[in-house]
């Protein structure tokens, strides 16, 4: 059963209806969304709204962010905040498990890993200088809560993230961090991610899916689309329309290019 059932514009200012977000189409004319599925998949051109009504999902939820500022506090997302006052949201078991990612986010949070290692293991050489005429009992106290950080850290995320390619680090980010029972809003998470890694992440949120997780997608991927058992909202449709897979532009350009492709590159050039 999934954790949100059900998503719908209420209550929005007066004096913020002409104003963005609430100016977007599918914002605007936004009724009852339901998302009681394991899997919902929000699909669309770019700037056809499908990323900011997510975000917007994501603060009226208010799950932790990976790789970026809480959603209370990021400056950039201020008129999703308003959006997020605006929406009802009916839960059949509310949830504090889980996460939102936007695949921009990514790039930073395995730099701050990067930086934040390279932290530690300097603090570590620091205290074995200080302590070097100290008891190991002493030194190992010191050294404790700082190693145990460290080996955390790399328990969880690997030596280094940085030394992955993108896809990998990305897996890896997914896998440390999926807790069963858990509702995640993911932005564009094909972005770093080949098809085979693509592939592998569809594995991952299935697995997620049979241990109660509950996902709401926004996508171009035709490959994450094709997850089975998943609701399809088309997000270029105002207001927003129930979609099948086989009949998203998405699928159909990207089937009708890797069967005609010289034809396409002629059209092209």
């Amino acid at each position: 059963m999934a954790h949100l059932r059900s998503i719908e514009l209420a209550d929005v200012p007066e004096d913020a209806k002409d104003g963005f977000p609430f100016s977007v189409p599918i914002i605007r004319q936004l009724a009852r969304l339901n998302v009681d599925q394991a899997i919902t998949f929000l699909v669309g051109e770019n700037g056809s709204g499908k990323s900011t009504l997510l975000e917007g999902i994501a603060a009226a939820v208010n799950l932790p962010t990976v790789g970026s500022q809480s959603l209370d506090r990021d400056e950039t997302l201020g008129a999703q905040r308003q959006l997020a006052r605006s929406l009802s949201l009916v839960w059949n078991r509310r949830v504090k498990r889980g996460f939102f990612l936007r695949a921009e986010d990514f790039f930073g949070f395995t730099k701050e890993l990067s930086k934040l290692r390279a932290e530690f293991l300097t603090r570590l050489r620091e205290l074995d200088d200080e302590y070097a005429n100290r008891s190991a009992w002493s030194k190992g106290l010191a050294r404790g809560p700082v190693a145990a950080s460290l080996a955390d850290m790399e328990r969880r995320y690997g030596i280094n993230l940085d030394e992955n390619s993108h896809g990998q680090s990305f897996l890896k980010l997914f896998q440390s961090r999926f807790v069963p029972g858990g509702l995640y809003l993911l932005d564009e998470p094909e972005a770093p991610l080949s098809p085979q890694s693509q592939l592998a992440l569809l594995a991952m949120i299935g697995d997620m899916v049979k241990q109660d997780a509950q996902f709401i997608i926004a996508t171009h991927s035709p490959i994450l689309l094709g997850a089975g058992e998943a609701v399809i909202y088309n997000c270029d449709r105002v207001p927003i329309e129930r979609a099948q897979y086989d009949e998203l532009d998405h699928v159909a350009i990207t089937r009708d290019f890797l069967n005609n492709r010289d034809r396409y590159l002629r059209h092209l050039s």
